[in-house]
């Protein structure tokens, strides 16, 4: 059985890229990622080329093989599964249930994930939008673009947010933009590196780091 360290480490380089046959992810972004020295990770790497999970070679970078690639869905399956039983039934907020997630995706048998996927109706989307991973392994592509990219003038329905610390989440909810929330961009301001909104007759300047990891589709 993989242990917890192998599971993180497989989840962070299928977040960061490491899925697509293409995209190599560099060790400094899984040290980040993971908050662990940039030469725990290329240990951890070693270990993880060896046990068939990955592609690395030291200074190019790594990415997932298709072992880990199945692995790394299993543990996101589980994750968004939990986080979505946590706000459904326990009525946690969505900046509440990431964090229980993290602790929980690691105790959970695949056939207890299997019954809480029955339970909630085989839902498609967590509570942050992210996709979740079907019990055969498939995942779904998920639809949207960055608020980054969206045009001025036109409204928007919020759909999926990228990153999930709490502290990030509750400024959304304090700025209006929860999950679903509907708004129009009101500028882009390229030299500020600002992106301005308006929503429920609210207007709000985000940074270009806080709008690109919101997804938006037309609303």
């Amino acid at each position: 059985m993989p242990s917890l360290t192998t599971e993180n480490y497989v989840k962070a380089i299928y977040q960061l890229g490491g899925h697509v046959a293409d995209e190599v992810v560099a060790t400094g972004a899984i040290a980040q990622q993971l908050a662990v020295s940039p030469g725990s990770v290329s240990a951890m790497l070693k270990t993880l080329r060896d046990a068939e999970l990955v592609e690395y070679a030291p200074y190019e970078g790594v990415r997932l093989t298709q072992s880990g690639k199945k692995l790394a869905l299993r543990v996101l399956r589980r994750h968004r599964l939990i986080e979505l039983f946590l706000a459904n039934t326990l009525k946690l907020s969505w900046d509440e249930v990431h964090e229980e997630a993290e602790h929980m995706e690691h105790a959970v048998s695949d056939r207890l994930v299997d019954r809480i996927d029955d339970y909630l109706g085989h839902p498609q989307s967590d509570p942050h939008g992210d996709p979740i991973p079907k019990s055969d392994g498939t995942v779904e592509a998920a639809a949207g673009k960055a608020l980054t990219e969206w045009p001025a003038g036109n409204s928007f329905r919020l759909v999926r947010v990228l990153e999930q610390s709490s502290e990030f989440l509750r400024f959304l909810t304090d700025s209006g933009l929860n999950l679903s929330a509907v708004g129009q961009v009101i500028e882009h301001a390229p030299f500020a590196a600002t992106t301005t909104v308006e929503v429920d007759g609210r207007t709000t300047v985000l940074s270009e780091q806080v709008a690109e990891k919101l997804i938006v589709i037309t609303a």
